[in-house]
């Protein structure tokens, strides 16, 4: 007899409460043993996940209720991992769209709900953290029915069921007075609401790859939902391929989630989502069938990269001190590995250098990667992030992104002069009250960097979220750093008293103590040109000493930055070198003489 299937998608806005949600479905089914140490975020296992408080990698967990299996999986809330979540919403049957009870539907929601709409799925609306002291619950869901409206939902996808909870607590209540103590309601919920997975198993194979994920013992794996019939270990199987070819391949291992683990079975049925091992090239997208039976599925679109930047092996004098890896077969090799599981992500040889161009889906796209590389131990320098264009009939064309803001009323001039500037247009704006909506057309390369001064700008009230639009004309120049740098002349180490001297005429970016070298650059000068110092140079010592002269040098704090915000400084002639234990920023040229010829 069949199993009964359901898979189910959590989709919110980036902080609603969606992995915390997916905890609790973990620890009411049992998957933690009593004595087992519940991990808060569980599914967010990598360590930036944890520390930013994002999910990046979406994820596959099971849990039993009654005699129905639940898959269920976590999606990233950020835009610039959209397409993944376009890709799991294709392998489920429903999804529970999480809405804060104060905030109400984020600009980020109205993108991932129009995608599950578009499929014809049928949401379970969950308002959470309705314990807030600013809850508005019964005016949020007002709003999501307006929002579902706005999205041209059907009448059956308007009749959606309405939950409360309190995710971090467990507890979920089908109205706001009811007392309940645990998530049996969203159990009984999903159950009602949605019909589990039609028995196809007699029908031809048919499995659709939607994710990967790589082992180092077995390989590449595809992840995917079982759309018809079954799949057995060691099965030889026909392939539709992403170019349009058909090729055969062998079925090793077939795994399928059990609580947080993979559990590997000798066969699955359809309806429920396996990992399988054996096909070393499989990719997004690709159909798998019985020989000479295959029916192809429409391929999977995975969105097309817009941000480039190259990869270089560090040449600074303090390299390789602290990295594990740092020649180019290193690098090769990180990035190789990283391209078994980012479909995202673009890698090509430079030509006259030693070094990868890489290119990814956005900034966080790709600083996530650096970032990683950086904790396994890589040391790299990498440039400036160059928008990719394209030419049409002959003209330029650039990326251009819709840009949707919500921002208190006092600090929207700031932010709509700063829009305009990078050649920025706006759509609409609106608001009562406090909060003023903005919504802007802004070229990729204007908001380059842009995040961190929206915050700073809007003392971090507002929010912003960004995702592509369409391709544009090319907009022309955008105004980029006008200040120049302050350059170290002498390897060595920073003093505080010639750091003293040098904070008068500019920010610094070092700490007394830091180690430098020729070309670095440690701080950002008060005018436009570049400044090159000696701050390695200490005070001498006389026999005589005046009153004084020997107190305690106190320097303005320096700006440390992150990566994030390191990349954005940088300009075209420099580099952001990375390193297990630190992040510096130096000129591609580092002797004076080299940067005079090359100017």
């Amino acid at each position: 007899m069949k199993s009964k299937i359901i898979n189910i998608a959590v989709i919110a806005h980036v902080d609603a409460g969606k992995s915390t949600l997916v905890d609790a479905f973990l620890s009411q089914s049992g998957i933690f043993r009593e004595s087992a140490e519940v991990v808060e975020c569980v599914m967010d296992s990598n360590d930036l996940e944890r520390e930013r408080g994002i999910t990046i990698y979406s994820k596959n967990c099971s849990v039993l209720y009654k005699d129905i299996k639940i898959n269920i999986v976590d999606t990233p809330g950020h835009a610039d991992f959209s397409s993944e979540v376009e890709r799991i919403i294709k392998t489920v049957d429903t999804v529970i769209l999480l809405v804060d009870s104060s905030e109400g539907p984020m600009p980020q929601t109205r993108f991932v709900l129009n995608k599950s709409l578009e499929m014809g799925l049928k949401p379970i609306l969950l308002i959470n953290k309705i314990d807030k002291k600013d809850q508005r619950a019964e005016e949020v869901v007002n709003m999501v029915f307006d929002l579902f409206v706005d999205l041209d939902a059907t009448d059956e996808q308007l009749d959606f069921p309405i939950l409360y909870g309190i995710a971090k607590e467990g507890i979920i209540k089908k109205d706001l007075d009811d007392d309940s103590s645990d998530l049996a309601p969203l159990f009984e919920t999903i159950l009602d609401h949605v019909h589990e997975y039609p028995d196809l198993n007699e029908d031809p194979l048919q499995l659709q790859v939607s994710s990967l994920a790589y082992d180092d013992y077995l390989g590449r794996l595809g992840i995917g939902r079982i759309y018809k019939g079954t799949i057995q270990e060691g099965q030889t199987v026909e392939i539709a391929k992403i170019d349009g070819t058909f090729a055969r391949g062998k079925i090793a291992q077939v795994f399928v989630y059990k609580g947080m683990s993979r559990v590997a079975v000798k066969n699955a049925e359809c309806g429920d989502i396996v990992v399988i091992s054996g096909i070393p090239d499989i990719t997004i997208g690709e159909t798998i069938g019985e020989v000479d039976k295959l029916d192809p599925m429409e391929m999977i679109n995975i969105e097309a990269p817009t941000l480039s930047m190259n990869f270089l092996v560090n040449s600074s004098p303090l390299a390789g001190r602290v990295g594990k890896f740092v020649t180019t077969r290193h690098i090769r090799a990180r990035l190789e590995k990283e391209l078994e599981v980012n479909v995202g992500l673009k890698v090509e040889p430079l030509e006259q250098t030693d070094g990868y161009k890489v290119s990814g889906r956005g900034e966080l796209h790709l600083s996530i990667l650096m970032e990683n590389m950086r904790r396994e131990g890589y040391e790299l320098s990498v440039s400036k992030p160059e928008v990719i264009m394209h030419k049409e009939n002959g003209k330029l064309m650039e990326p251009v992104e819709k840009v949707i803001i919500s921002v208190p009323q006092e600090h929207s001039g700031s932010v709509i002069s700063k829009l305009n500037v990078r050649k920025g247009v706006m759509e609409t704006m609106s608001g009562e009250g406090e909060y003023v909506d903005i919504e802007y057309l802004v070229p990729t390369r204007g908001l380059l960097g842009y995040s961190s001064e929206f915050v700073n700008d809007t003392r971090g009230e507002g929010t912003l979220v960004r995702r592509f639009e369409r391709f544009e004309e090319h907009k022309g120049s955008i105004p980029q750093r006008t200040n120049g740098v302050v350059i170290s002349q002498y390897d060595g180490e920073a003093m505080a008293y010639s750091l003293n001297n040098i904070s008068e005429r500019a920010q610094l970016f070092i700490e007394p103590g830091a180690k430098v070298y020729e070309g670095m650059v440690i701080g950002l000068n008060s005018r436009n040109d570049d400044m090159t110092v000696n701050p390695t140079k200490n005070k001498k010592m006389t026999n005589v000493r005046s009153s004084g002269t020997d107190d305690a040098i106190k320097l303005p704090p320096a700006r440390i930055m992150t990566l994030e915000e390191a990349l954005v400084f940088i300009n075209d002639d420099e580099l952001v070198e990375i390193t297990p234990d630190s992040i510096r920023i130096r000129k591609k040229f580092l002797t004076e003489l080299e940067r005079k010829r090359n100017r």
